[in-house]
């Protein structure tokens, strides 16, 4: 297994698999209300064979090249996550997504975890085009696809029906060629 730093904080990103039910249920119950203001992820992970049978999915996804699932761990405790909700390479499109509990918020742990996954996904897949969707009203989640250097496509409206409210929803992307130009630039 590999744990890759994102930064001199002591936060590290690494697989989050089958095997890390009960430290993600635990993560999940930490931040059940936070998590699930947007997502349904909150709503998935309720006890440990639903916990398992999440992160299994991902792990299915991961052996089919589909998707990928990562944890954000700081001082050895999971707090969040990111990752490749789909991903198809005969396309060269991904999108990527978050999630973090309310006590890790505001590190800038996500755009620094995002950014390992984009760079990967542009330059050892290939990804010619990485999306971000995220509720118009998560001003949290706008502005981290604001701060990677993504652009607004555009809104589905009323596209996302979550507990009985249908929500807005913005695409973001950044195309492979904005990516290495930002990253060339230093930004």
């Amino acid at each position: 297994m590999f744990a890759l730093s994102l930064g001199d904080d002591g936060a590290e990103l690494r697989p989050l698999e089958p095997w890390h039910a009960e430290e993600y249920l635990a993560h999940i119950d930490r931040g059940r209300e936070h998590i699930g203001q947007y997502i349904a992820l909150s709503d998935r992970a309720t006890d440990l064979a639903s916990a398992t049978a999440f992160l299994q999915s991902y792990a299915d996804k991961a052996a089919a090249d589909s998707g990928r699932l990562y944890g954000i761990w700081t001082d050895g405790v999971l707090v969040g996550g990111v990752l490749f909700r789909t991903f198809d390479v005969e396309s060269g499109n991904c999108e990527v997504g978050c999630w973090l509990e309310e006590a890790a918020v505001g590190r800038g742990l996500i755009t620094r975890a995002i950014r390992v996954l984009i760079d990967w996904a542009v330059e050892e897949r290939g990804m010619h085009r990485v999306e971000w969707i995220a509720a118009s009203s998560n001003t949290a989640s706008i502005n981290v696809a604001k701060r990677l250097g993504m652009v607004r496509d555009g809104v589905l409206r009323e596209s996302n029906p979550y507990r009985g409210v249908r929500h807005d929803m913005e695409v973001w992307s950044v195309l492979a060629r904005e990516w290495r130009e930002r990253r060339a630039s230093g930004r």
